[in-house]
């Protein structure tokens, strides 16, 4: 009952009192005070993969959850802009949250699409090293996966990968068979059924702006997407709704560092720097049929994994992702999506480089701009690589709420495994 009231408020578009301070993270209190409340079990902000698989894992549990996006729909941001892998957790630090979700995660992963009927295959992964040089950073992955409980890892001479894949040029490559891919719109589909089925709420074209902690909670502030995108700055922003979750988690990616700066009462020292990665995909063109039989990925490189090769369900060959570090936006913007996904087609260049290293057959214009997505990173140009960020109170001192940072790949593999850690950490 609680959320069909939340729902029925939200259709009504009510709006009551002025909220004058979006620019700022000092809210005042008295101005949502004007504003109708409602309390309800577990909010889930964004409608990704991830938030899609908590909201599921908190629903089976006996939770009433309502799950909030500014979007129309589900998953249109970095969960429907990625490649599709199921990853097997070669790359990640041992006992890191990388490592651990990722094979709990793909466990479960393959569990569900089985179960579900969700489009998948587990067709292995080569990682490949082009020159001698590259060997032991080669050697280095596999003991890593190994020390993460990846099975059935094998380093293989180049002329064994050439074998398997006669398109390949290598001189050792390191083959994972548990590695897959998926139909990623199908698994978020399935998971928001799932989720519908056991008393969750979906409600699109809806942002949460900020909050502000009061006692043991949250309450957090609703506004219209269309007043937000009209908004200059210069008149007052209504505020529509303040809700009052028992269990908020903020699993809004690209926006979540500055959706947390905006919960007034948050300790910001608790909050990491973001930083922005677009990688941009392009897609192989007239050819019959795909070179490759299973992913082919480069050794890692700053920023990200590589530019590999992926074959979606259909055969089609991508390329990507690469590496372009960008400014963040205004928190606007950030709680919109409004980022540029746009692929420039002279990034083709340096695409062609790099995978002739190890497809020395590619041919000339052969490359279209696919697609592009946005790595939520804590992490800038330059540094190590960082881990996950599930933080709750005994990170940051309130009571019933989760932020998520950092949740780039593996992401979309580690989905339900970061459900299964939020339920069983934070549920009261």
């Amino acid at each position: 009952m609680i959320i069909k009231q939340t729902l029925q408020c939200l259709k009504k578009k009510r709006i009551i009192g002025p909220f004058t301070g979006f620019r700022s993270i000092h809210v005042d209190k008295k101005v949502a005070g004007c504003a109708a409340t409602e309390k309800v079990d577990c909010v889930v902000i964004g409608a990704g993969v991830v938030g899609l698989a908590v909201a599921r894992e908190l629903a089976s549990r006996g939770k009433e959850v309502l799950v909030l996006d500014s979007a129309s729909t589900f998953g249109t941001g970095t969960s429907s802009r990625n490649s599709e892998v199921i990853h097997a957790g070669i790359y990640y630090p041992l006992n890191s949250l990388k490592a651990l979700l990722c094979v709990r995660g793909r466990e479960l992963l393959y569990k569900y699409c089985s179960e579900y009927g969700v489009p998948h295959k587990q067709i292995g992964k080569l990682i490949v090293a082009t020159r001698p040089s590259e060997i032991p950073k080669l050697n280095h992955l596999m003991q890593c996966g190994t020390k993460n409980g990846v099975l059935d890892l094998r380093m293989l001479e180049g002329f064994e990968a050439m074998r398997m894949e006669p398109e390949l040029q290598c001189v050792k490559a390191l083959l994972s068979p548990v590695t897959g891919i998926v139909d990623s719109h199908s698994l978020m589909l399935s998971l928001v059924g799932d989720a519908e089925s056991h008393r969750t709420s979906f409600c699109y074209n809806t942002t949460v702006i900020g909050g502000h902690v009061e006692g043991d909670s949250v309450h957090l502030y609703i506004s219209k997407n269309k007043d937000l995108e009209n908004w200059d700055g210069n008149f007052p922003l209504d505020l529509e709704l303040v809700l009052v979750p028992r269990l908020v988690v903020n699993s809004s990616g690209l926006s979540a560092m500055a959706l947390a700066k905006r919960f007034h009462g948050l300790d910001s020292a608790a909050i990491p720097p973001a930083y922005y990665a677009r990688g941009c995909y392009f897609t192989l063109s007239n050819t019959r049929s795909p070179p490759f039989k299973r992913l082919i990925y480069p050794l890692p490189e700053d920023g990200g994994i590589g530019v590999h090769v992926t074959l979606d369900l259909d055969g089609q060959v991508k390329f990507g992702p690469d590496v372009e570090w960008i400014d963040g936006i205004d928190d606007i913007s950030s709680f919109l999506d409004k980022y540029d996904y746009t692929v420039n087609a002279n990034r083709a260049e340096r695409f062609y480089l790099e995978i002739r290293k190890y497809f020395p057959n590619l041919k000339d214009k052969s490359l279209e701009p696919g697609y592009a997505g946005i790595r939520p990173k804590i992490c800038g140009r330059g540094q190590s690589p960082t881990d996950f960020l599930i933080q709750g109170e005994d990170v940051h001192g309130v009571p019933g709420l989760v932020n998520l940072f950092g949740i780039e790949s593996p992401g979309l593999t580690c989905s339900m495994a970061i459900a299964e850690y939020i339920a069983n950490r934070f549920l009261r």
